[in-house]
């Protein structure tokens, strides 16, 4: 009888996962005896930390977009539908577009994150953001085209992907203007909801001073209300309001659909165990990456090793044995500090994060990454 794994999302988590598990249930795939399924609603895979340097001009939208079957090991069948609902009961999958459910004896789900602009007043029509394709590029070409004026980055919604990425792109936009001669023409604001400027106080203690010393303004306890296209306004709840010439923001993000429908969790996360990555008070079901609450940032990382716990626990379960492999929380992460130099953070649940001086050699070490990913997602590295 063929054990059937499903995983649902085709991004970072989802397709080490796939990679992994095909590489380690190799022999029982060749025997008929395990088939992995990889659903997902898009034909491309995507690297999103790409789009932060498309807004810069560095990098080209192509570089962060291939065809999902290019970077999926051949051995996992791929379906490009969208999952809706699930019957636990029967361990199927409801799909959009095939009449007959999907069986299943082993879930992941590794939907990720989407971003929810509309549910802050004028968000979607008066900001801009490097988050998506689409977004990056129009920044790029605002970026090229203005004359001066007030830049205000603004976290808006948390918690959400790449928590640095608000730090890196402050950074980066003060020293991009910089090398320009432009800087003087502008003026540079950095909001934070809470009392510091990053979720993670070591990181948020870490960033405040080097935020200031490039006169750079920051706003903590800034949580955005309502945004005004029309007078260029930005209000926060506590009753500051920030006048701008370009608003970049980091919309709010929420989960999948499938997840709040399918009883997984709220908002789209799904609950879990943080060390067995078991989705609370569901057999045989998994979740990884962005949408599991694991309590680490949404970074492709902390997917990706999460990802390769969860290949572990499933290959020991396939096989009748006890199912070992455990997360520790483990996050990577460099850390844009211009456009030439970088920091560099490793931590998990016990131990916090310690930036070390930014160096120019960093920088290169994070580009060197980016380009090696598809190696990576393929589960060549």
């Amino acid at each position: 009888m063929t054990e059937h794994i499903a995983i649902v999302g085709g991004g970072t988590g989802g397709t080490v996962l796939a990679n992994t598990l095909a590489e380690k249930l190799g022999a029982e795939i060749a025997a008929d005896k395990v088939e992995i399924t990889l659903f997902n609603d898009g034909e491309d895979h995507v690297y999103k930390p790409v789009w932060l340097y498309v807004a810069f001009g560095q990098r080209e939208p192509a570089d962060g977009r291939r065809p999902l079957r290019e970077v999926v090991d051949e051995r996992v069948t791929i379906r490009h539908d969208y999952v809706v609902d699930i019957d636990y009961d029967r361990k199927e999958l409801e799909l959009v577009d095939a009449i007959d459910p999907a069986p299943y004896d082993k879930l992941v789900v590794a939907t990720g994150a989407q971003l929810d602009p509309e549910r802050v007043p004028g968000l979607a029509d008066g900001s801009h953001h490097f988050y998506g394709e689409d977004g990056a590029q129009a920044l790029r070409d605002e970026l090229l085209t203005m004359d001066g004026g007030h830049i205000v980055l603004s976290v808006v919604g948390t918690p959400h992907m790449c928590p640095a990425a608000p730090l890196e792109f402050t950074f980066m936009v003060d020293d991009w203007l910089r090398e320009r001669g432009r800087r003087d023409e502008f003026d540079i604001t950095y909001t934070y909801p809470i009392m510091r400027v990053h979720g993670n106080e070591h990181i948020a203690e870490w960033a405040d001073p080097r935020l200031r010393e490039r006169d750079i303004g920051v706003e903590t306890v800034f949580n955005a209300e309502a945004v005004d296209p029309k007078s260029e306004t930005i209000t926060s709840m506590e009753g500051t309001k920030l006048e701008y010439d370009l608003l970049v923001a980091i919309p709010p993000h929420t989960g999948s659909d499938f997840v709040e429908s399918a009883g997984l969790g709220d908002g789209g996360w799904v609950d879990v165990d943080q060390h067995t990555l078991e989705a609370t008070g569901f057999e045989d079901v998994y979740a990884i990456g962005d949408a599991a609450q694991t309590g680490v940032p949404k970074a492709g990382s902390a997917a990706h090793y999460q990802a390769n716990v969860v290949a572990q626990r499933l290959a020991s379960e396939v096989r009748g044995q006890p199912a070992a492999a455990v997360y520790g929380g483990k996050t990577i992460c460099f850390i844009e500090t211009g456009m030439d130099d970088a920091t560099f953070v490793e931590f998990d649940y016990e131990r916090p994060p310690e930036p070390s001086e930014p160096t120019q050699a960093m920088h290169w070490s994070k580009l060197a990454y980016n380009e090696s990913y598809w190696l990576t997602a393929r589960g060549l590295l």
